[in-house]
């Protein structure tokens, strides 16, 4: 292609450029423009316009009426044949399901991916508080009830980058002093449960348990996000323990190693 302007990231595979278009994407920015694209993965809008038309092509991007890129269908099809995935969601949800039941508010799945909380499966309805997380959403570890269980038995190194690192505030209520965070850390492991009042959401109180595989080791964190004005946390979290129990005894049994969840 003789016309295309000199690609900013000389080195790159065909492929590296195609994964980077791919990565352009995040629930913070679920459409964008090519001209967008182009500016994100560096690439110069003729490759970015080539290679989005690949993908396109392939399914792993649909092009809108506007102009606007989006991920496309075949792409989650691919992502769910993920055994890990598969495996932990299709276990959660009886449990899950059950839980949202008995108590009408937000029920979460998440795992620990690249120092961030990331959201696997999500129950909730009409009744159930509004809160700003949905499948596929990351978020800090800091701020959430699910993300303070993941980090608490997270390996140190990650425990201390988190700690060191710099904390962002959500709300006044967000912890952002690394001592008090610490100190939460241990409490989350001495009693198993997490507990998160207005941290990310001002109005919302979420509580967390763990989730452990057939080693023992903490593969994801099961939460329970509800109004903290008339939120029972003492109440609430035994149902979310049982849950949470309940699928780490099904993982126990699942012939699919999850491993651990960095």
């Amino acid at each position: 292609m003789g016309n295309e302007s000199p690609d900013k990231t000389p080195g790159r595979s065909v492929t590296g450029k195609a994964l980077s278009i791919l990565g352009a994407f995040t629930p913070a920015r679920p459409e964008l423009r090519l001209v967008e694209i182009s500016r994100i993965t560096g690439l110069p809008e003729p490759t970015a316009h080539r290679l989005a038309g690949e993908l396109v092509a392939w399914g792993a991007l649909e092009r809108l009426r506007d102009g606007t890129y989006r991920i496309g269908l075949r792409l989650w099809e691919v992502g769910s044949l993920s055994p890990r995935s598969r495996t932990l969601r299709e276990i959660a949800r009886p449990f899950m399901q059950d839980l949202y039941e008995v108590t009408r508010e937000n029920v979460h799945l998440a795992v620990l991916r690249d120092s961030q909380v990331l959201y696997v499966e999500k129950y909730f309805g009409p009744r159930s508080i509004r809160v700003p997380t949905h499948i596929g959403e990351r978020l800090p570890l800091h701020s959430t009830g699910a993300g303070k269980v993941l980090l608490a038995f997270s390996p140190p190194a990650l425990q201390d980058r988190v700690l060191h690192g710099a904390l962002r505030r959500f709300t006044p209520a967000t912890i952002v002093m690394p001592g008090t965070l610490s100190r939460a850390l241990v409490n989350v492991r001495r009693t198993g449960m997490a507990t998160c009042v207005e941290e990310l959401t001002m109005g919302a109180l979420s509580v967390a348990a763990p989730i452990y595989d057939a080693n023992r080791t903490v593969v994801a964190a099961l939460s329970l996000v509800m109004r903290s004005s008339g939120g029972h946390p003492d109440r609430m979290g035994p149902a979310v323990r049982t849950a949470a129990q309940g699928i780490s005894r099904e993982l126990a049994r699942c012939p699919v190693p999850l491993g651990g969840t960095a």
